[in-house]
């Protein structure tokens, strides 16, 4: 009876109070006689009722934020990879997202489903949400300003940044002389619209040029160091005067916004003096501990709402509070790191799209619907251009930099990207710009902040110099070269304990490399160092255990697959490891459909399928990941699967076909040198009928008779396969494996998987 004593209770419970719910709704019904009851029916019957009812439901406005929402991030994710794919940033694909999604292209051509999509009454919700998102963006960016960098490399920085304000300022001001009486809006005095003009010229991208200076591998060079501080003190000299621009026009005159102007000054003082301290207090109580409590966190993000409130409040505009939270963090790379995570993903990923579209729908291309309103956007572009790149280059020339540094310095500065974005919403909020200057403006951010990496590439082409500075040790072809490419500390360590197991006697004759390249938009100027120490301490740690020297490569980068491809091509590596990555389409019903349907438009791929890299019908045994960098390495390639590889004594091999005979190759070096056993697997019987195949492993049984073990039984049992270390496999024997669902996959050791 004890055995179905919860049963029993279980059916009582809910069927006892069950009836008791219907008993009620019975006798209730008598109580309808004396009220007027409305039903929702509308007589048309049950099908058009409910019709109509999910119309109502799309209608709603939830319903129309959320698809808003999906939409948004859906097509600012395609157009950032787009761009990414050609070297831009992605920011600049997520701005043409937007665009793409206003009235310039789907309001102009689709204008039904725009209407529908983004209905007029909608667009204060999706204003709310975008502005949350800069100001979490706004705080990000305040953070990732290293002040230790600007107090020891402040001298030429600060002359070379405020030359790059000032110019384009003053260049900016000159154009609105030009400009003002036919493009101003009406009522707005011509010291409001030059002080914007020149303000908008001025504006340098800081996140954008700080993940271009990683991305190019120069953020440990002079020049790297340099340009970082110029773009740190730019963006805080920038945005400091822009509060007082706003200030200005919002009280009309220079005057009348002294007052303005003094309350923002004793904001910054009060912040500086009072809060500041009160944060390192805190940083310094809880830097040091394992992980952050959440009343801390709780202090942390009032702080940042209630700076970005007071600046709003004294009328200089929440973003400068934001950004003013962000600056006087703890300097504890830890705690900057742990407010990024919790903050960026929801801001980049989430929110900030959110911007781009709302920007997007007030950016109307066909406002420039004559050739003299394109001949002034190229006159503003022109006027931007030679602002901001050859003041910063003419200044950093004249502090003395070379040519070279020079222009290279020119051409970050004047990358615009999101920060111009925010600068004209401001304007065009403030009815400073007239939604065809906000157009032309728009037009110029894209430009300047496209143009920033082909100038790169110029300048270096010109010059003939690589990006970064450092002495690059001459290759050594005599020696044995393998490159680790690792995600993890212990997929790095497995790695690194298999790469020794080839090389271990033969150190002199070897060189072994560990890599590990991070997305750019994930590393931050300030924790740049920190993040490659604690990535490579415990991978350094494992390689003083194995007594093996190795050399380290560590690189922020759009693209990790074309990356490590590209290092291990041009390197002249003679064996590329890697780790197999995880699909995240796998293991599910609805992510295998997600999965099919991604290798299906995938671009990647089918560029790979037509240009016969992949045959077009075949279906790869890996994630996309592994697959691309299969596809574009030229050299051969280890791909192990890790089920925790702590030492390679035991090895087993199995000959499929006769295309495995390089595995005999791998087969010779570990027992070499790590004096492996090894049992080979002859398949298919090529031992006797193969000549290439019987010779490789005769003479390797005549040298190791000790260390090798030659079986032609093709069945094998689970417990073989548990007892062994590793397993070794050709690509092609490993996919007809996955493809015939063997019953090995299920009992198999770490996995080797070699092509050649």
């Amino acid at each position: 009876m004890k055995k179905y004593k919860n049963t029993i209770f279980y059916f009582a419970v809910t069927g006892g109070f069950s009836a008791l719910i219907y008993w009620i709704i019975s006798k209730g019904k008598f109580l309808e006689a004396s009220k007027t009851i409305v039903t929702p029916a509308s007589g048309n019957g049950s099908w058009k009722d409910f019709l109509a009812s999910m119309q109502y439901n799309f209608q709603d406005p939830l319903a129309i934020l959320l698809a808003q929402i999906i939409t948004i991030i859906l097509v600012a994710r395609f157009f950032g990879w787009v761009f990414k794919k050609i070297g831009q940033p992605s920011v600049i694909g997520e701005i043409i997202a937007g665009i793409v999604l206003g009235p310039s292209l789907l309001g102009m051509y689709f204008p039904e489903f725009s209407s529908a999509l983004f209905p007029v009454e909608s667009l204060g919700n999706l204003k709310f949400l975008s502005q949350i998102g800069l100001i979490l963006f706004m705080f990000v960016i305040g953070m990732e300003l290293d002040m230790k960098v600007l107090k020891n490399k402040a001298n030429e920085a600060i002359v070379i940044s405020h030359a790059s304000i000032v110019i384009p300022f003053a260049l900016g001001i000159g154009l609105s002389y030009f400009v003002y009486d036919q493009f101003a809006p009406e009522g707005v005095k011509f010291l409001s619209f030059s002080l914007f003009m020149g303000i908008a010229l001025s504006i340098t991208a800081f996140p954008v040029l700080a993940r271009i200076v990683q991305e190019r591998g120069i953020h440990k060079t002079k020049l790297g160091a340099i340009v970082i501080t110029c773009a740190a003190a730019d963006d805080i000299t920038a945005w400091c005067i822009l509060a007082v621009v706003i200030a200005i026009v919002k009280a009309g005159t220079f005057v009348s916004s002294l007052y303005i102007i003094m309350l923002a000054v004793l904001y910054v003082l009060a912040m500086i003096f009072i809060v500041k301290p009160f944060l390192k207090r805190i940083g310094d109580l809880y830097g040091s501990k394992d992980s952050i409590v959440k009343p801390v966190v709780a202090i942390f993000f009032l702080v940042l709402i209630m700076s970005s409130y007071a600046t709003e409040v004294i009328g200089i505009h929440a973003l400068f509070g934001a950004f003013m939270a962000g600056a006087i963090m703890p300097d504890v790379p830890k705690f900057r790191t742990i407010f990024i995570e919790k903050v960026e993903d929801v801001a980049l990923i989430l929110l900030l799209p959110l911007f781009f579209v709302f920007t997007g729908l007030k950016t109307e291309i066909g406002l420039l619907n004559d050739p003299y309103l394109w001949k002034v956007t190229g006159f503003i572009i022109l006027v931007a251009v030679v602002g901001k790149f050859l003041g910063s280059a003419l200044a950093a020339k004249f502090v003395g930099q070379s040519w070279r540094d020079s222009l290279t310095i020119g051409a970050l500065m004047n990358t615009r990207g999101l920060m111009e974005l925010i600068v004209l919403n401001i304007g065009l909020e403030l009815k400073v710009l007239t939604p065809e200057v906000f157009t032309m403006m728009v037009i110029m951010a894209l430009v300047t902040t496209f143009m920033t990496g082909p100038a790169l590439d110029l300048i270096n082409y010109i010059f003939k110099t690589k990006d970064s500075d450092a002495i690059v040790e001459p290759i050594n072809f005599n020696k044995y070269r393998v490159l680790i490419s690792f995600g993890n500390n212990e997929k790095g360590k497995s790695l690194l304990r298999l790469a020794n197991s080839l090389t271990k006697k033969q150190k002199a004759q070897s060189c072994i490399t560990a890599m590990h390249l991070s997305l750019s938009d994930e590393v931050h100027s300030f924790n740049l160092e920190d993040k490659e120490k604690n990535t490579f301490d415990p991978i350094v740690e494992e390689s003083q255990l194995l007594q093996q020297d190795i050399k380290t490569i560590f690189k922020a980068t759009v693209d990790i697959e074309t990356e490590i491809a590209d290092i291990a091509n041009q390197g002249d590596y003679d064996l590329l490891l890697i780790g197999l990555g995880k699909s995240i389409f796998e293991g599910t019903i609805l992510g295998k459909v997600i999965g099919f349907t991604t290798r299906i438009i995938n671009p990647d791929r089918l560029i790979d399928k037509f240009t016969g890299k992949e045959g077009l019908f075949e279906n790869s045994p890996f994630d996309e990941r592994t697959r691309q960098i299969i596809s574009k390495t030229k050299m051969p390639i280890g791909i192990l699967i890790d089920k925790d590889l702590q030492e390679v004594n035991r090895v087993f091999v199995p000959i499929f076909s006769t295309e495995d005979s390089f595995l005999i190759e791998y087969a010779q070096k570990l027992i070499y040198n790590n004096n492996s056993k090894l049992v080979i697997l002859d398949v298919n019987g090529y031992f006797n009928s193969n000549f290439v195949i019987k010779s490789a492993v005769d003479s390797l049984q005549e040298k190791y008779p000790n260390n090798i073990d030659l079986i032609d039984n093709r069945t094998i049992e689970s417990e073989f396969l548990g007892q062994q270390d590793l397993m070794l496999i050709s690509l092609g024997s490993w996919k007809e494996l996955v493809d015939s669902r063997s019953i090995w996959l299920s009992g198999v050791p770490s996995v080797l998987i070699l092509k050649q």
